[in-house]
């Protein structure tokens, strides 16, 4: 195994998808300025500062978030092979202020019933995890962009753990030597597809 890994990672945000701390003006002038792509998720990407836009339109509403490979790290034995599908999520934007989180609920608990009590009762009864949190930043036109470049560029296939119970050493992303593929990154009406180039450095200890 070698010192350093790359991999390409896919995420895909879709109907049934995103941090670094954004100051106000600035943040909302870089947005301005950024290249536009419109989807299920509209996109804008600022070449200079290599930051990744994504607006909001709709708070606490579901849509589908799944991580995937783009390509394998080069060892069949690791079945972390190109293409490999992570967890499918059901996520939801909520804002509270200037703060934008993305949360996951609990979906393995659910009380099918019509009675409002109940419903409420089970889901206070299960935490719902927050995959990560951002800085809400206004464009002119409207709509609540977030810097999503550091949520991309994160280990979101989670290829470090598995590299770790696999015995193939310790390993992390390192975002110096990570980036937003814009060529694979994409808008469509249904679906919004960003794609991200991360390197991943560490000790090996496998054979």
């Amino acid at each position: 195994m070698l010192s350093r890994l790359l991999a390409c990672s896919t995420l895909v945000l879709s109907a049934a998808c995103v941090g670094g701390p954004v100051a106000g003006n600035e943040s909302a002038a870089t947005v301005e300025d950024a290249i536009e792509r419109h989807g299920f998720f509209d996109l804008k990407w600022d070449e200079a500062s290599g930051r990744l836009f994504v607006r909001i339109d709709a708070f606490d509403s579901p849509f589908i978030y799944q991580s995937a490979l783009a390509r394998g790290v080069g060892s069949n034995d690791l079945g972390l092979d190109r293409g490999q599908l992570g967890a499918t999520r059901i996520v939801r934007f909520v804002r509270s202020g200037p703060r934008v989180l993305l949360l996951q609920d609990n979906l393995d608990y659910r009380a099918r019933t019509d009675d409002a009590d109940e419903r409420q009762a089970v889901a206070e009864s299960f935490a719902t995890s927050v995959l990560w949190g951002f800085d809400a930043a206004n464009g002119k036109r409207g709509g609540v962009w977030i810097d999503a470049t550091d949520f991309f560029l994160r280990d979101a296939h989670g290829l470090a753990a598995a590299l770790s119970e696999d015995g193939e050493g310790t390993y992390a992303a390192d975002a110096s030597r990570s980036a937003i593929y814009m060529p694979r990154t994409k808008a469509f009406p249904d679906n919004t597809e960003i794609e991200a180039i991360v390197t991943y450095t560490g000790r090996p200890a496998g054979v």
